[in-house]
Protein backbone atom coordinates (compact mmCIF):
# COMPACT_ATOMS: atom_id res chain seq x y z
CA UNK A 1 0.00 0.00 0.00
CA UNK A 2 1.08 3.49 -0.83
CA UNK A 3 -0.35 6.19 1.14
CA UNK A 4 0.66 10.05 -0.24
CA UNK A 5 -1.07 12.60 2.71
CA UNK A 6 -0.80 16.08 1.82
CA UNK A 7 2.51 16.06 0.52
CA UNK A 8 5.10 19.17 -1.00
CA UNK A 9 7.96 19.03 -2.60
CA UNK A 10 10.22 21.40 -3.85
CA UNK A 11 12.06 20.73 -7.64
CA UNK A 12 14.30 23.86 -8.17
CA UNK A 13 11.71 26.72 -8.85
CA UNK A 14 9.01 24.10 -9.50
CA UNK A 15 6.65 22.91 -7.11
CA UNK A 16 4.01 20.19 -5.88
CA UNK A 17 1.97 21.08 -2.73
CA UNK A 18 -0.46 19.11 -0.93
CA UNK A 19 -0.46 16.21 -3.28
CA UNK A 20 -2.63 13.27 -1.92
CA UNK A 21 -3.72 9.77 -3.13
CA UNK A 22 -3.58 6.01 -1.59
CA UNK A 23 -3.10 2.68 -3.52
CA UNK A 24 -3.64 -0.57 -2.19
CA UNK A 25 -1.84 -3.53 -1.66
CA UNK A 26 -1.53 -5.66 -4.83
CA UNK A 27 -3.24 -2.88 -7.06
CA UNK A 28 -1.73 -1.59 -10.27
CA UNK A 29 -1.62 2.54 -10.17
CA UNK A 30 -1.07 4.17 -13.75
CA UNK A 31 0.08 7.90 -12.96
CA UNK A 32 -0.49 10.35 -16.02
CA UNK A 33 -0.29 14.34 -16.52
CA UNK A 34 0.97 15.98 -19.04
CA UNK A 35 4.75 16.69 -19.38
CA UNK A 36 6.39 18.53 -16.39
CA UNK A 37 3.48 18.61 -14.11
CA UNK A 38 5.31 16.46 -11.79
CA UNK A 39 5.01 13.06 -11.88
CA UNK A 40 9.05 11.75 -11.61
CA UNK A 41 8.88 14.23 -9.14
CA UNK A 42 6.18 12.60 -7.40
CA UNK A 43 7.91 9.49 -7.77
CA UNK A 44 10.99 10.50 -6.73
CA UNK A 45 9.87 11.83 -3.33
CA UNK A 46 8.07 8.34 -3.05
CA UNK A 47 11.41 6.52 -3.19
CA UNK A 48 12.97 8.78 -0.91
CA UNK A 49 15.13 10.79 -3.78
CA UNK A 50 13.35 14.06 -3.13
CA UNK A 51 12.94 15.79 0.22
CA UNK A 52 9.40 16.16 1.17
CA UNK A 53 9.13 20.01 2.88
CA UNK A 54 5.12 19.18 4.39
CA UNK A 55 3.10 15.94 4.74
CA UNK A 56 3.74 11.91 5.35
CA UNK A 57 4.28 9.02 3.06
CA UNK A 58 3.16 5.60 4.03
CA UNK A 59 4.41 2.40 2.47
CA UNK A 60 2.03 -0.73 3.96
CA UNK A 61 2.05 0.77 8.00
CA UNK A 62 5.20 2.32 8.10
CA UNK A 63 5.85 5.71 7.88
CA UNK A 64 9.02 6.45 5.46
CA UNK A 65 8.87 9.89 5.26
CA UNK A 66 12.12 10.53 6.59
CA UNK A 67 13.65 7.00 5.87
CA UNK A 68 16.61 6.29 3.67
CA UNK A 69 15.91 4.80 0.08
CA UNK A 70 17.46 1.67 0.89
CA UNK A 71 15.26 1.25 4.28
CA UNK A 72 12.08 2.16 2.13
CA UNK A 73 11.59 -1.38 0.47
CA UNK A 74 10.81 -0.14 -2.78
CA UNK A 75 11.69 -1.11 -6.27
CA UNK A 76 12.68 1.19 -8.81
CA UNK A 77 12.96 1.28 -12.74
CA UNK A 78 13.68 4.79 -14.14
CA UNK A 79 12.69 6.08 -17.49
CA UNK A 80 16.27 5.35 -19.10
CA UNK A 81 16.59 2.30 -16.86
CA UNK A 82 19.94 3.58 -15.66
CA UNK A 83 22.13 0.84 -16.26
CA UNK A 84 26.10 1.08 -15.40
CA UNK A 85 28.00 0.19 -18.32
CA UNK A 86 30.73 -1.91 -16.85
CA UNK A 87 28.52 -4.32 -15.20
CA UNK A 88 27.02 -7.82 -16.91
CA UNK A 89 23.34 -8.36 -16.82
CA UNK A 90 24.02 -10.72 -14.08
CA UNK A 91 25.75 -7.83 -12.30
CA UNK A 92 22.70 -5.84 -12.47
CA UNK A 93 20.76 -8.68 -10.77
CA UNK A 94 22.62 -9.32 -7.79
CA UNK A 95 23.76 -5.79 -7.24
CA UNK A 96 20.84 -5.24 -4.56
CA UNK A 97 21.46 -8.44 -3.25
CA UNK A 98 25.30 -8.40 -2.56
CA UNK A 99 24.66 -4.60 -0.82
CA UNK A 100 22.45 -6.38 1.22
CA UNK A 101 25.33 -9.31 1.78
CA UNK A 102 23.06 -12.00 1.00
CA UNK A 103 24.70 -15.58 0.75
CA UNK A 104 26.08 -16.23 -2.33
CA UNK A 105 23.98 -19.05 -3.35
CA UNK A 106 21.55 -17.38 -2.22
CA UNK A 107 22.22 -14.19 -4.63
CA UNK A 108 23.05 -17.33 -7.29
CA UNK A 109 19.32 -18.97 -6.90
CA UNK A 110 17.68 -15.63 -6.83
CA UNK A 111 19.82 -14.19 -9.95
CA UNK A 112 18.56 -16.97 -12.11
CA UNK A 113 15.26 -17.25 -11.19
CA UNK A 114 14.74 -13.48 -12.43
CA UNK A 115 16.59 -14.39 -15.97
CA UNK A 116 13.86 -17.11 -16.48
CA UNK A 117 11.34 -15.21 -15.58
CA UNK A 118 12.12 -11.82 -17.60
CA UNK A 119 13.60 -14.21 -20.68
CA UNK A 120 17.37 -12.83 -20.49
CA UNK A 121 19.10 -15.96 -19.42
CA UNK A 122 20.78 -15.67 -22.68
CA UNK A 123 22.13 -11.93 -22.08
CA UNK A 124 23.46 -12.91 -18.44
CA UNK A 125 26.72 -12.00 -19.85
CA UNK A 126 26.55 -9.46 -21.62
CA UNK A 127 26.81 -5.27 -20.78
CA UNK A 128 24.52 -2.97 -21.49
CA UNK A 129 25.72 -1.98 -24.41
CA UNK A 130 23.54 -2.94 -27.76
CA UNK A 131 20.70 -4.72 -25.92
CA UNK A 132 17.69 -3.77 -27.12
CA UNK A 133 15.05 -0.99 -25.79
CA UNK A 134 13.02 -3.42 -24.24
CA UNK A 135 15.54 -5.81 -22.97
CA UNK A 136 17.04 -3.28 -21.38
CA UNK A 137 14.18 -2.16 -19.45
CA UNK A 138 13.94 -6.25 -18.65
CA UNK A 139 17.09 -6.17 -16.73
CA UNK A 140 16.26 -2.94 -14.70
CA UNK A 141 13.21 -4.75 -13.45
CA UNK A 142 14.95 -7.56 -12.59
CA UNK A 143 17.56 -5.27 -10.46
CA UNK A 144 14.12 -3.96 -9.06
CA UNK A 145 12.67 -6.91 -8.60
CA UNK A 146 15.54 -8.52 -6.83
CA UNK A 147 15.25 -8.36 -2.76
CA UNK A 148 11.54 -9.05 -3.16
CA UNK A 149 10.20 -5.33 -2.79
CA UNK A 150 6.56 -4.88 -1.84
CA UNK A 151 6.59 -1.43 -4.07
CA UNK A 152 7.86 -1.03 -7.54
CA UNK A 153 7.28 1.87 -8.95
CA UNK A 154 7.88 2.64 -12.99
CA UNK A 155 8.91 5.93 -14.69
CA UNK A 156 7.87 5.31 -18.81
CA UNK A 157 8.89 1.62 -18.70
CA UNK A 158 7.44 1.56 -22.34
CA UNK A 159 8.96 4.79 -23.63
CA UNK A 160 11.54 3.09 -24.96
CA UNK A 161 10.47 0.21 -26.96
CA UNK A 162 8.62 -0.49 -30.11
CA UNK A 163 5.02 -1.29 -30.90
CA UNK A 164 5.83 -5.26 -31.89
CA UNK A 165 7.44 -5.54 -28.05
CA UNK A 166 5.57 -3.67 -26.52
CA UNK A 167 2.82 -6.12 -26.05
CA UNK A 168 5.42 -8.82 -24.91
CA UNK A 169 5.78 -5.84 -22.07
CA UNK A 170 2.06 -5.59 -20.98
CA UNK A 171 2.43 -9.30 -20.64
CA UNK A 172 5.77 -9.73 -18.98
CA UNK A 173 4.52 -7.00 -16.36
CA UNK A 174 1.24 -8.89 -15.64
CA UNK A 175 3.13 -11.96 -15.16
CA UNK A 176 5.50 -10.32 -12.80
CA UNK A 177 2.49 -8.52 -10.61
CA UNK A 178 1.03 -11.65 -10.28
CA UNK A 179 3.33 -14.26 -9.55
CA UNK A 180 5.00 -11.56 -7.63
CA UNK A 181 1.91 -9.56 -5.71
CA UNK A 182 3.70 -6.26 -5.81
CA UNK A 183 2.14 -3.01 -5.58
CA UNK A 184 2.96 -0.85 -8.95
CA UNK A 185 2.78 3.05 -10.00
CA UNK A 186 3.22 3.21 -13.25
CA UNK A 187 4.12 6.72 -14.44
CA UNK A 188 2.76 6.99 -18.30
CA UNK A 189 1.66 9.69 -20.62
CA UNK A 190 0.08 6.59 -22.74
CA UNK A 191 -3.29 6.06 -22.31
CA UNK A 192 -3.37 2.63 -24.04
CA UNK A 193 -0.66 1.72 -21.47
CA UNK A 194 -3.01 2.14 -18.55
CA UNK A 195 -6.28 1.09 -20.03
CA UNK A 196 -3.95 -2.06 -20.67
CA UNK A 197 -2.21 -2.26 -17.02
CA UNK A 198 -4.16 0.23 -14.64
CA UNK A 199 -6.52 -0.89 -11.62
CA UNK A 200 -6.88 2.39 -11.33
CA UNK A 201 -5.95 5.67 -12.85
CA UNK A 202 -4.45 8.38 -11.19
CA UNK A 203 -4.20 12.14 -12.81
CA UNK A 204 -1.77 14.62 -11.84
CA UNK A 205 -3.02 17.88 -12.93
CA UNK A 206 -2.49 21.51 -11.27
CA UNK A 207 -1.02 19.80 -8.88
CA UNK A 208 -3.87 17.72 -7.53
CA UNK A 209 -4.19 13.63 -8.11
CA UNK A 210 -7.36 12.90 -9.71
CA UNK A 211 -8.59 9.48 -9.01
CA UNK A 212 -10.40 7.59 -12.47
CA UNK A 213 -11.07 4.50 -13.29
CA UNK A 214 -9.25 2.15 -15.46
Amino acid sequence: MIVVDNITVHAGDFVLRDVSFKLNAGEYGALMGRTGCGKTTLLEAIIGLKQVQGGAIQIGERDVTHERPAARGIGYVPQDGALFSTMTVRDHLAFALEIRRLPKDQIQNRVDELAQWLGIEHLLTRRPFGLSGGERQRVAMGRALSFYPAILLLDEPLSAVDEETRGEMYELLRRVQKQSGVTVLHVTHNAEEAREMADVVFVLRDGKIQKEGA
